[in-house]
């Protein structure tokens, strides 16, 4: 099985800056979506680094080994990948700690990032923030991701409805990131992948704006994949683009 891929970044139409990064590197099976938290000081070097130093702490254990110096533990009960796509998340943490260390200016930036790292069949899924991952399978989108932000820990508890969640005035409010504080907390799952599966990984510019069935027909698409991501952030814009769009989309080919 090999993995198709395209991405698409945009500023939107309200902000005059994109403090969104991504990471595509089909060599390493890497993909990666990064949102510089708005209203935090250096948003968008906060999604550089994080995006910077997961590319690199993957490429660097390529050959990994149980015994090897990691940011934490090896954890005997998760697959070597997961372990990968876990310690990634926390060097990239601690990264933005010593960047911020540095630069006083750069003090109290913050970022959520998703990621997919894809080896064979078998893909492993770790996110921080509100950033999503998608699976578009024989028509049928799930979520593989859930959401660190307060709504969505309203909607959990039943205090909110999803709709109200949309509409509330704290809704782009995260309860993790990586900023550079005490060690994050990653949420890491796994995904068998079959030919024909579609894998949508976004910024909350676009679901914030667009419901997951709209979202489901565009991702559908029997078109280019970056005829799909084009038509997710045209979608995102139409609907008044008040923030940064990415969308990086990914699909599980024969060999």
């Amino acid at each position: 099985m090999n993995v198709a891929w395209a991405v698409v970044s945009d500023p939107g139409l309200l902000r005059s800056t994109n403090e969104d990064n991504h990471c595509a590197r089909p060599d390493l099976g890497l993909f990666l979506v990064a949102d510089g938290m708005g209203g935090h000081v250096a948003g968008e070097v906060a999604s550089r680094i994080a995006v910077e130093a997961i590319e690199a702490f993957i490429d660097q254990t390529k050959v990994a080994k149980p015994d090897d110096t990691w940011p934490v533990p090896f954890d005997t009960t998760l697959s070597t990948d997961a372990n990968r796509m876990t310690a990634a998340f926390h060097f990239a943490n601690r990264t933005i700690a010593k960047k911020a260390e540095e630069a006083q200016g750069l003090r109290g930036m913050a970022t959520t990032a998703s990621a997919v790292l894809v080896k064979s069949s078998e893909a492993v899924v770790g996110h921080v923030g509100d950033s999503r991952v998608y699976l578009l399978r024989d028509g049928e989108l799930n979520q593989l991701t859930a959401d660190h932000s307060w709504v969505e820990e309203q909607v959990r508890a039943g205090a909110l409805t999803p709709l109200a969640a949309r509409q509330h005035p704290w809704r782009n409010v995260v309860t993790r990131a990586l900023s550079g504080g005490d060690d994050a907390i990653v949420d890491i799952t796994g995904c068998s992948l079959r030919v024909g599966d579609r894998l949508l990984l976004c910024s909350d510019g676009l679901f914030s704006i667009k419901l997951d069935e709209e979202i489901r027909e565009l991702l559908e698409q029997d078109a280019p994949l970056s005829d799909i991501c084009k038509s997710l952030v045209e979608a995102a814009n139409a609907g008044g683009g008040p923030d940064n769009i990415t969308t990086l989309v990914l699909q599980a080919n024969a060999a």
